[in-house]
């Protein structure tokens, strides 16, 4: 009895053990078991710490939303953040596209050329932040270079400049990654497609609009969520290059977090951090729902 219990066992568990869909599942296990300790149930906690006081672990409902909402340097922050992402985004996944299209037409470039693109990438922030320091700083080359054209020096980094100088910081530095993703979606795109419509007469502009960029929609997105992501990391270039309280024009939403951080001010971190996750997470739903439907 025992031995067909155990071949009937044998037979039922077999399929479902060999099937690939249990092998995915093991195979992604711990990186869900790693995503949903250090990640999820953490971020539940925040946000059943959201509608608590700080102390006493009290009930107030909403009033820590409204004590963020009403903050005025949580106004300032997400104000600068939008615009930082409104301007920087588009900036750079443009350039870096053209950049894509140009360094794919021209012949003859060595993949160890497409690789160095990628340097700023892997150069230390602290690095980028003292070069850009020395070319924008209030002793810095540019302004050496305007004093001897007869111009007077400023810190440009102490000026509504300062987010200008942000904002090349992040594109330099970002924009051979973006360049390497565009050339990766480009790379699967048949070439015969190109060739079947210039002998119909299409020319470039035509063949770009109507053939490369229907089949980059997915290398759009993952350009896109990754841009997204890199620009929260520019609190890094910000921080070292004006510290704690920069201009006003680079106060970011990582600033606030890190001076509510350094204050101890659990509500308004807990309020603030479930807000940007669902603005967050309600955008990117949005721009991956337009392009699927397109």
């Amino acid at each position: 009895m025992r031995r067909q219990q155990r071949k009937i066992l044998r037979r039922k568990w077999t399929p479902i053990l060999q099937s690939r869909d249990l092998k995915g599942y093991l195979f992604l296990a711990p990186s869900l078991l790693g995503t949903g300790g250090f990640v999820l149930i953490p971020f539940l906690d925040v946000l059943r710490r959201s509608f608590l006081q700080a102390v006493g672990n009290g009930f107030v409902g909403l009033e820590n939303y409204k004590m963020v909402l009403s903050n005025t340097a949580f106004r300032l922050a997400a104000t600068n953040t939008v615009r930082f992402m409104a301007i920087c985004l588009p900036m750079l996944m443009l350039l870096s596209l053209f950049l894509a299209v140009l360094v794919r037409e021209v012949t003859g470039i060595n993949r160890w050329v497409k690789t160095g693109f990628l340097l700023p990438m892997a150069i230390p922030a602290a690095s980028v932040v003292v070069f850009f320091q020395l070319i924008f700083d209030e002793k810095g080359w540019l302004g050496r270079i305007i004093e001897i054209f007869g111009g007077a020096g400023r810190d440009w980094l102490a000026s509504d400049s300062a987010f200008w100088v942000l904002a090349a910081c992040y594109i330099w530095k970002n924009l051979g990654y973006d360049m390497i993703l565009w050339l990766a979606g480009l790379g699967a795109i048949p070439e015969e497609q190109y060739e079947a419509a210039k002998v119909q007469g299409a020319g470039g502009w035509a063949c770009f609009r109507y053939i490369t960029l229907p089949q980059l929609k997915e290398t759009i997105f993952v350009t896109g969520l990754l841009s997204f992501v890199n620009a929260f990391r520019v609190f890094r270039e910000a921080y070292l290059l004006a510290g704690d309280y920069p201009h006003e024009s680079i106060y970011m939403l990582q600033h606030l977090f890190n001076n509510w951080f350094v204050n101890l001010d659990i509500q308004k971190m807990t309020a603030a951090a479930v807000m940007l996750v669902i603005l967050a997470g309600g955008i990117l739903s949005i721009v991956l729902g337009a392009l699927t439907r397109t």
